[in-house]
């Protein structure tokens, strides 16, 4: 027998300051069994620094296909495709032919920057991709906001997220190693 996806629910309020976007998300998040609370909670955060109206889940690890969030335009044209983690270089290229941009955001650490040195001179060839690099150890931290029902506040100013809850909150920054 298969195992089910676990579903999540979250109110995630958003003020981005640096775009000027207020809005208030309701979200259903499945995790997948084969994924760590703290790649599911990554999700959510990687949603609150990229946010729109259109921005949504895809069914990510249970397909090969699609990414992590995207984004489609009102024709059904992909605008955004994010990618978490250490993806193949050739996934990266295709999601750069599909989408309008493409932003992966790493966040294993050493095995990031090992893959990172690996792939950053065909990555900065890329059109449209943007990399940044995550601090694990803060990344880790966002298993402690997880609960099945969550009510959370995303704050972004200069590029830094500030995402809690009622106890706690984290503050990442994205660095950028490469931009399109």
């Amino acid at each position: 027998m298969a195992l089910k996806a676990t579903i999540y629910k979250a109110e995630l309020t958003i003020s981005d300051m640096d775009r000027g976007y207020y809005h208030t998300h309701a979200l259903t998040i499945a995790q997948h069994p084969s994924e760590t609370l703290e790649r599911m909670m990554l999700r959510i955060a990687v949603f609150a620094l990229n946010a729109t109206e259109r921005l949504e889940f895809s069914k990510g690890l249970s397909t090969d296909d699609e990414p992590d969030l995207w984004e489609h335009n009102y024709n059904g044209d992909i605008d955004l495709w994010i990618e978490l983690g250490n993806p193949d270089e050739k996934r990266l290229r295709k999601a750069c032919g599909r989408a309008g941009a493409v932003i992966l955001y790493g966040y294993h650490g050493h095995a990031f920057d090992i893959w990172w040195q690996q792939n950053a001179q065909r990555c900065r060839q890329l059109s449209g991709l943007r990399v940044f690099r995550l601090d694990e150890k803060l990344v880790a931290q966002l298993t402690d906001m997880a609960a099945r029902t969550m009510r959370l506040q995303a704050t972004i100013q200069d590029g830094t997220l500030w995402l809690g809850n009622e106890e706690s909150s984290i503050e990442i920054t994205p660095e950028l190693l490469s931009e399109a």
